[in-house]
């Protein structure tokens, strides 16, 4: 039955180079816009190499509103906790904070000295996180809107940093070949997770904040319990080039990856499993996030698309999916048919209709 497979529910063209960054209002119903009729409330945010931020609205004839500010590519987005700012970076060394309303004001915080690479907001939306391209880490006062401190101990280019869901730790990977936990409060570095391996290009915790997972530049994702400094789990050759982006359902028990391959996999965590494979993207593969509630997930890449897709196998029994998808699981064995000719309505079944911003 199709209704196993997560299924694409349609494409959003409005950028006009490379997708680098999306996430999900924790509002993704739309509610609430006539409570406040100058804030918007979106489905996804995306962000591009284009320069611009483009905040999604289905719901009612007026699509999207693009955001310009930035000065040179914009590598990272994301919605506060409430929903009512948004934090961007960039490669103009700058992160930008954005209220979501249809002026579009932002203010600019300055302190990098290169590229900034991710932005993360505590889960109080008080303070943002950011990683450079100079080594550094640092956080924000959000209301404030300047510099409360910086982290220093890489000793390459820091490509991601994220708050844990309590707020009281910090993960961030390098080209350094590790990926470092922070203390908040005492502002030091507590653990160093080196891997000799690869380096991590993407970082982020599990909803309960007990693991870290991190996605490798040699098509690995590692998953380590920073309670133990142990790894966990070692994901291995499921895709054919590097992993770009994860993203955890909110149950914590699945693991979405985006890669260069041009695909997108869904990781079973508890049964440590390959479940699905989804094409749609054509090229690699930049980033990808599921929802709050996790129903659906957006995926953006280098075809300047993004893709939003509705989920439906947290719904199922675990032993009925792996019966359907027992080749698919098995990573080693020659690419199944289903791999190549998902049995959802991606691009070669029902014509689906797009959204496109002039």
């Amino acid at each position: 039955s199709p209704q196993e497979d997560p299924v694409l529910i349609r494409p959003f063209r409005g950028h006009t180079a490379a997708v680098t960054g999306v996430a999900f209002n924790a509002d993704a119903a739309g509610l609430g816009d006539e409570q406040t009729p100058n804030i918007f409330y979106f489905l996804p945010v995306t962000c591009s190499v284009d320069r611009c931020l483009i905040l999604w609205k289905l719901k009612t004839r007026c699509t999207a509103y693009r955001f310009a500010g930035h000065a040179e590519a914009v590598t990272s987005v994301e919605f506060s906790p409430d929903g009512q700012v948004l934090a961007s970076a960039s490669h103009d060394h700058t992160v930008r904070l954005w209220i979501p309303c249809i002026h579009g004001e932002s203010s600019v915080l300055k302190g990098h000295t290169a590229s900034v690479r991710s932005v993360s907001f505590s889960h109080d939306g008080y303070s943002v996180v950011s990683a450079s391209n100079d080594k550094l880490i640092k956080i924000w006062s959000v209301c404030y809107q300047r510099l409360l401190f910086t982290l220093v101990k890489h000793t390459g280019w820091v490509r991601c940093a994220k708050f844990s869901p309590d707020g009281r730790v910090i993960a961030s990977c390098g080209e350094d070949r590790s990926v470092n936990i922070w203390d908040t409060r005492n502002k030091i570095c507590v653990n160093s997770l080196s891997d000799d391996e690869e380096f991590a290009a993407f970082v982020d915790f599990n909803p309960s904040g007990t693991c870290v997972a991190s996605a490798g530049s040699k098509n690995t994702v590692k998953l380590w319990d920073i309670r133990t400094n142990k790894l966990l789990q070692n994901f291995k050759v499921f895709h054919r080039a590097g992993v770009n982006c994860i993203s955890f359902h909110p149950s914590g028990n699945y693991l979405i990856t985006a890669a260069s391959d041009g695909t997108l996999k869904i990781l079973d965590l508890l049964g440590e499993r390959l479940i699905y494979t989804l094409h749609g993207h054509k090229g690699p593969v930049l980033c990808v996030a599921f929802s709050k509630g996790g129903e659906k997930f957006a995926s953006g890449g280098m075809d300047a698309q993004v893709l939003l897709w509705k989920t439906n196998f947290d719904t199922l029994d675990y032993e009925e999916v792996l019966k359907h998808n027992f080749r698919r699981t098995h990573i080693d064995d020659p690419p199944h048919l289903l791999d190549i000719y998902p049995r959802s309505p991606h691009f070669h079944g029902e014509k689906l209709t797009s959204v496109q911003v002039s």
